[in-house]
């Protein structure tokens, strides 16, 4: 196990990824070619809820978007993260108040201080991963 309280084990990844049921994906862009889109069509096909959250649109992939976390009308087991670093610390407070257990920070998007927030708010926090890479990695899907 890694002593980076950031990096679950596989096993734990494995238990967030089969327990959960709904991913809220902060970010998701409404264009095909974008990471964020291929991420959520992926899950999607892999049976998650997902609800886009881009205050800039009103649907992705046939789907009502919400314009941040408080205005998702369900409980969210994961908030997936495709936003710069530097915006991460309101998407914690939003995910602390609506009581998300899992923040999942994407590739590339590290904010230590906002991830130690969330973990002290009792929120499991897998940051630098990408959802589709470790789900397909895990679970051997396509």
């Amino acid at each position: 196990m890694s002593d980076n309280p950031f990096v679950p084990s596989d096993d734990r990844l494995r238990s967030i990824l089969t327990s959960a049921k709904t991913i809220a994906i902060v970010g998701l862009s409404d264009k095909p070619d974008r990471d964020s889109y291929i991420v959520a069509e992926y899950l999607l096909n892999n049976g998650y809820t997902v609800f886009p959250v881009n205050p800039k649109a009103t649907s992705i992939l046939g789907i009502q978007a919400y314009p941040d976390l408080r205005s998702v009308p369900h409980s969210i087991d994961i908030v997936d993260v495709f936003r710069r670093p530097e915006a991460v610390p309101p998407i914690v407070d939003e995910a602390i108040e609506i009581g998300a257990p899992i923040l999942w920070l994407q590739l590339g998007v590290i904010n230590e201080e906002a991830a130690q927030r969330a973990l002290s708010h009792g929120i499991t926090v897998v940051m630098n991963r990408c959802i589709k890479i470790e789900h397909n990695r895990l679970f051997n899907t396509r």
